[in-house]
C-alpha cells in the first residue's frame, strides 16, 4: 500500500478497479481546509487520462507492473506472434492489444511485454530502431535552406519524416517514442 503523500512520478497503483500510473501529483495546502493531493493518471490499459484528488492520508494498493523480453516472430493476418526467449513459449496477440507499438518493430527482433496479473496489456518497442528507407521522394539541390524534410516510407511501412538528403537504400536510426528520425547509419 502507498499513500497519496508518497505518490511519485512513474508509480502505478490500483484504483477504482483500475491500473494507474501517475503522471503529475501536486501537493496542495490551501489556507482553509485539509491538505490535498492532485493527480493526472493515466489508465495503462485503455490509455485514457484523468484527474484526481486524494487525501494525503488515502492508501491505495501498489501495482506490480512485469516487464519481459519477447521475441516478435511473424505477423499472421492480425495476429502477432511472440515468442519468451528463456522458455520458449510461442503466442499471439491480436491488433487491439498490440496497438501502434509494431510500427517500427522487424520481425526477430526484441519487444518487451508489460503485464499485470498475467494479463498483457502493452508491447514496448525498442526505444531506438534502425530500419532502411524503401520509399521517399528525391530532393532537390539547393532546397536546404529551411532543414526542410519529406516522407518517407522504411521497411516495416511505417512513415517518417526525414532531411532531403535521404535516399532510397539508405539505412536509418529513428527514436521510436517520438517517431522521429536522427541520423543515418
Amino acid at each position: 500500500m502507498i499513500s497519496a503523500g508518497d505518490f511519485r512520478n512513474g508509480v502505478t497503483i490500483e484504483y477504482d478497479g483500475n491500473i494507474y500510473q501517475i503522471l503529475e501529483f501536486q501537493h496542495v495546502k490551501p489556507g482553509k481546509g485539509a491538505a490535498f493531493v492532485r493527480t493526472k493518471l493515466k489508465n495503462i490499459k485503455s490509455g485514457g487520462v484523468v484527474e484526481k484528488t486524494f487525501r494525503p492520508t488515502e492508501k491505495c494498493p501498489q501495482a506490480r507492473i512485469d516487464r519481459r523480453d519477447m521475441q516478435y516472430l511473424y505477423a499472421d493476418g492480425d495476429l502477432y506472434n511472440f515468442m519468451d526467449t528463456e522458455s520458449y513459449e510461442q503466442f499471439a496477440l491480436n491488433e487491439d492489444a498490440v496497438g501502434d507499438a509494431m510500427k517500427f518493430v522487424k520481425e526477430n527482433d526484441m519487444v518487451k511485454m508489460c503485464s499485470h496479473n498475467g494479463e498483457i496489456f502493452a508491447v514496448e518497442p525498442p526505444m531506438f530502431v534502425e530500419l532502411e528507407v524503401t520509399e521517399t521522394e528525391p530532393g532537390f539541390k539547393g532546397d536546404t535552406a529551411t532543414g526542410a524534410t519529406k516522407p518517407a516510407v522504411v521497411e516495416t511501412g511505417a512513415t517518417v519524416y526525414v532531411p532531403l538528403f535521404v535516399e532510397i537504400g539508405d539505412k536509418i536510426k529513428i527514436d521510436t517514442r517520438t517517431e522521429e528520425y536522427l541520423s543515418r547509419v
